[in-house]
């Protein structure tokens, strides 16, 4: 077993190995974990993550700028899928489209557009920063494993991910409503959240996405 975590200059990448680290020696898996910025070694990896931080433009064009990068990670989504994990703006990446700061395209995996946090209560602010209760649209999901109803996330944004497909939206966040945080499909999964962040449950999250064999 084989991790990848793509560096291409937007994300924590030191929290997220660390994490996944730590993820792996509780669960006592086997395994390499890699931040790498070459695509050969994303394609010979059994699990790819992909972190981002920043505006959606910018991570976009940071991967483009790593060759044969975008034609990696189509190949570990889509063509010879094996499991991977959006965070934060990796999962924006996702999408069809954002509206951040103009209109981009994503690698149009998830149908659905990235679009501001817009809450009802004008007492919250944006961006959403904090911990909040997540509610789990598909508890059964393999990633969810063992994380309790009521659980708490490390959330950081202001925009998110709105799927056009219900059964591709696996949890939601109540922030003056409903915000997405998390989706997935298949062999795709993807948080808004920080699980790197997000202390036992980031990690029990992590261990599951690990033994994941959709």
């Amino acid at each position: 077993m084989s991790v990848a975590i793509i560096d291409y200059g937007s994300g924590n990448l030191r929290s997220a190995a660390k994490a996944l680290e730590a993820a792996a020696r509780e669960e006592a898996l086997d395994l390499s974990i890699e931040v790498t910025a070459k695509a050969e070694v994303v394609k010979r990896a059994t699990h790819v993550v992909l972190p981002g931080v920043g505006a959606f433009a910018d991570c976009r064009a940071g991967l483009a700028k790593l060759s044969g990068m975008e034609e990696a990670l189509q190949e570990i989504a889509v063509t010879k899928p094996r499991p991977f994990l959006g965070i934060c703006v990796g999962m924006q990446l996702m999408a069809d489209k954002s509206h951040e700061h103009g209109t981009h395209p994503g690698f149009g995996w998830i149908e659905g557009e990235v679009v501001p946090v817009a809450p009802r209560e004008k007492a919250l602010k944006v961006p959403h920063m904090g911990w909040n209760e997540l509610a789990f649209e598909a508890p059964d999901h393999p990633l969810f494993k063992g994380i309790p109803a009521g659980a708490h996330a490390y959330f950081v944004h202001s925009f998110a991910l709105a799927p056009a497909h219900g059964n591709e939206l696996l949890a939601t966040v109540d922030y003056g409503g409903p915000v997405t945080a998390a989706v997935g499909r298949d062999n795709l999964a993807g948080t808004q959240f920080h699980p790197e962040k997000s202390q036992r449950v980031g990690l029990r999250l992590l261990a599951n996405f690990l033994r994941w064999r959709p």
